[in-house]
């Protein structure tokens, strides 16, 4: 199934000693768009699936629950030992989009959760993707939109209202140049790679996790120096924490759920 073409070299994984506290954490979010994906190309018992930027496996393990032949890759080699843990029976690697080590159409399936924007020029993802599926095989995507849901933003809203520091380069959410956030620009992406019947569409979700235990990781988040452009101190941590207490009111439960409103793009197509 690998080829022999030569990977680009790797920029340092920036997630090596935080994976797992991000996947607990903001990366849980995500998980709101995998079966929504999964039914929109089709995965069944047999279908050999390719997961692109696979980040903790979630996909992946998804895909073999329905009995998928599965391979997940990702950049970071962290994050592949996650997959490696939440996806026992599925094939995982570290590689990288644009230039995976696969041949031409030897899968019925590739999906990417969330890697436009995080794996070199979007225009080049769906068409690596359409590359190795097999003819009549299916390429699905998710992205974040360009107008996000409030609670979405409610974490940003509570860096600016702390006045904390933001990096000059987001580490979680890279600069998406040349992403179109809206479903008729998505649906466009994939046509132009070459996708036939290229459709994308808006999904929504609410991400709901327990208060205390959503508000410990954002504390824990902030001493790491992902989210700020350096690791917050214990004054700057409380008041981050303070305001993200304010502004989540809206969205608390009786019983202490936070029910965070999400929304992405689910874009598909077929070679």
């Amino acid at each position: 199934m690998t080829d022999t073409r030569r990977q680009e070299p790797r920029p340092p994984d920036v997630w090596e000693d935080h994976a797992a506290l991000y996947v607990r954490t903001l990366g849980a979010a995500c998980a709101g768009t995998v079966h929504p994906l999964l039914d929109a190309v089709r995965v069944g018992p047999g279908t050999r699936v390719l997961d692109v930027g696979t980040g903790p496996g979630t996909v992946a393990a998804a895909a073999a629950d329905r009995g998928a032949t599965v391979t997940a890759v990702d950049s970071s080699a962290a994050m592949v030992r996650l997959a490696r843990a939440a996806a026992p029976s599925a094939r995982t690697l570290v590689a990288a989009l644009p230039r995976l080590p696969f041949r031409d159409g030897c899968f019925d399936v590739a999906v990417g959760n969330f890697v436009l924007g995080h794996a070199g020029p979007t225009w080049a993802v769906p068409a690596e993707l359409r590359r190795v599926v097999r003819p009549g095989g299916r390429v699905g995507l998710t992205g974040w939109t360009d107008v996000p849901a409030a609670g979405q933003t409610l974490l940003g809203r509570a860096l600016r209202a702390a006045g904390a520091p933001r990096p000059a380069t987001d580490r979680l959410r890279p600069p998406r140049a040349g992403y179109p956030g809206d479903p008729a620009g998505l649906a466009r992406l994939l046509h132009s790679a070459g996708l036939r019947e290229a459709a994308c569409r808006t999904i929504a979700w609410d991400h709901r996790v327990g208060a205390d235990a959503w508000f410990e990781g954002v504390a824990r988040l902030l001493e790491t120096g992902l989210l700020t452009a350096a690791a917050a101190d214990p004054a700057s941590v409380a008041r981050v924490v303070r305001h993200a207490a304010a502004l989540s009111a809206p969205f608390l439960s009786p019983d202490g759920e936070l029910r965070l409103p999400h929304v992405a793009l689910l874009a598909y197509g077929w070679r």
